[in-house]
């Protein structure tokens, strides 16, 4: 069995994470706080459920917004080759995947409004049959990386 890749995202990738799961976790929070409070004027019984739902909510918001991220963050591993690209990643099922240079067709980076904050970029690589993403990684780590699989693809496309 190969030893797992040494590179690592970045350490903000954990404070991106934590924010979308802040404002994913915002919605049904302030839903759930308005069905409590017209069921509680409407029906008692559904009051209780309603509370119910909203620890859950709630616990689940604290899990994936100050837990996951971190773990999430632990497992992300890469490591470029000259003739391959490796992936690790996962939190319980760990993920691992190797793409061979010569199946990569394209390399794009990527940044949404939480990423830019931080000054982080995704990079895709693209094959015939799928993407492979290594997120957050800082911006001018994910150009020179862009850059230089793009060099080794070619170098592999040209070889064959």
């Amino acid at each position: 069995m190969r030893e797992q890749p040494s590179e690592r995202i970045a350490l903000d990738a954990v404070k991106a994470w934590q924010l979308t799961a802040h404002l994913v976790a915002i919605i049904p929070l302030v839903l759930g706080i308005a069905a409590l409070i017209v069921s509680y004027y409407l029906d008692f019984i559904t009051y209780w459920i309603g509370i119910g739902l909203l620890v859950f909510t709630g616990l689940e918001w604290l899990i994936t917004a100050f837990f996951i991220p971190r773990l999430r963050w632990k497992r992300w591993r890469y490591q470029i080759y000259d003739q391959e690209i490796y992936i690790q990643h996962g939190i319980i099922i760990v993920t691992r995947t190797v793409v061979p240079m010569i199946r990569v067709q394209h390399v794009d980076t990527e940044q949404g409004p939480i990423l830019k904050k931080y000054g982080l970029s995704t990079l895709q690589i693209s094959t015939a049959a799928t993407k492979h993403e290594i997120p957050a990684l800082l911006e001018g780590e994910a150009a020179d990386l862009r850059d230089q699989i793009s060099e080794l693809a070619r170098v592999e496309q040209d070889d064959v």
